[in-house]
């Protein structure tokens, strides 16, 4: 899977800098993030996919091939 096993420094040093309230388990490493045409990141959409809950693609999305590859990278 693409989530890294090893990141507790990462996390750490998110702990540190933001706080404890911004506490995350897993980090994946994707090589592009889905936009919109304007080019604002498809947030709920990576959070949908990342949860393995239902999602489809955005009719705004300028690359659907985006979500093939971050499908790939964390294993969902």
């Amino acid at each position: 899977s693409g989530f890294s096993d090893d990141h507790g420094e990462l996390v750490a040093k998110v702990r540190t800098e933001i706080g404890a309230f911004a506490y995350f388990r897993e980090a994946a490493v994707v090589p592009r993030l889905p936009k919109t045409r304007s080019g604002k990141i498809l947030r709920n959409l990576l959070r949908k996919i990342a949860d393995g809950d239902e999602w489809s693609v955005p009719p705004t999305i300028e690359d659907a091939g985006v979500i093939d590859e971050i499908v790939e990278t964390i294993g969902r």
